[in-house]
C-alpha cells in the first residue's frame, strides 16, 4: 500500500533451546523499560520456552511457567520487572478492560504471547516475533521491529550476524 513503510523483517535459525536462549540472551541486552516483544507461533512453537529464556536473560530468579490461566504473571528482574502475559483466552475487550497500557508503558519488559489476538491494544512500537516449527527442536523466528529502538537494534543484530535479513 502507498504511503505505509515497508517493515524489514528478519530471520534467527535455531537447532535446539541453548540457540533459543542465546537469541532471548542478545535481545534481552537491548531491550528497556516498555519493551514489549509480542510473541506469536503455532500451539507448542516455543513462545513460553522463548519466554522463559528472555526472562532469565533479564535476571528473574526462580521459575516462570505459562501465564496461561491468570494472563500476567509479574516477575522482579535483575534491573526492571518482566512481565509475562498469555492473552490466548481473551477477547480484545477483555484484554481492552485489563488496563495492559500501564505495562506496555510502565518500567518494565512485556512478553505477550498469542500477541496478535490483541493486535490493536498493542503499542505502535514493539518487536514481533513469529515462532515456526522446524523439527523435533529446530526453530524459525521471524523478527519484525516496530518502530525505534526496535530496528536499530535488530539492524545491529543483523550487522553482528545474529539475525539475518529477509
Amino acid at each position: 500500500m502507498k504511503g505505509l513503510p515497508r517493515l524489514t523483517e528478519y530471520r534467527f535459525e535455531a537447532r535446539d533451546e541453548a540457540d533459543t536462549e542465546r537469541l532471548a540472551s542478545r535481545l534481552a541486552a537491548r531491550l528497556g523499560p516498555g519493551a514489549v516483544v509480542a510473541l506469536d507461533g503455532d500451539l507448542g512453537a516455543g513462545k513460553t520456552r522463548f519466554s522463559q529464556a528472555l526472562a532469565r536473560a533479564l535476571g528473574v530468579r526462580g521459575t516462570v511457567n505459562s501465564p496461561t490461566f491468570t494472563i500476567i504473571k509479574e516477575y522482579e528482574g535483575r534491573d526492571m520487572p518482566f512481565y509475562h502475559m498469555d492473552v490466548y483466552r481473551l477477547s480484545q475487550e477483555e484484554a481492552d478492560e485489563l488496563g495492559l497500557e500501564e505495562y506496555f508503558f510502565g518500567a518494565g519488559v512485556c512478553a505477550v504471547e498469542w500477541a496478535s489476538l490483541i493486535a490493536d491494544l498493542l503499542p505502535a512500537e514493539r518487536l514481533e516475533l513469529y515462532i515456526g516449527v522446524a523439527g523435533a527442536s529446530e526453530r524459525i523466528f521471524a523478527v519484525r521491529p516496530h518502530g525505534e529502538p526496535y530496528a536499530s537494534f535488530c539492524a545491529a543484530m543483523a550487522d553482528e550476524g545474529v539475525l539475518a535479513r529477509e
